[in-house]
């Protein structure tokens, strides 16, 4: 069975975020790419037809987890 080209399209976005998460310096850069993953990923659920996988994982993948790392940051500092 041949994946939908949507599909693939979101799922190269996915690998696209993956390594720019791994090879941007500033941590909330990072975290703004993780955040885009998320909403990736959400996006690709949708499209495979699991509605509430993909609500679960843009409510928590993409606006919790990523408002929790922001607000870490602030704390910490943005410095390695």
């Amino acid at each position: 069975m041949l994946m939908q080209p949507l599909a693939v399209a979101f799922l190269v976005l996915m690998i696209g975020c993956a390594v720019a998460a791994l090879l941007v310096k500033d941590l909330l850069a990072a975290v703004v790419i993780f955040g885009a993953f998320s909403l990736f990923s959400a996006t690709y659920f949708a499209i495979l037809g699991a509605p509430d996988v993909a609500f679960t994982e843009a409510a928590v993948g993409a606006a919790i987890t990523t408002v929790f790392f922001v607000s870490a940051i602030s704390w910490t500092g943005r410095e390695w």
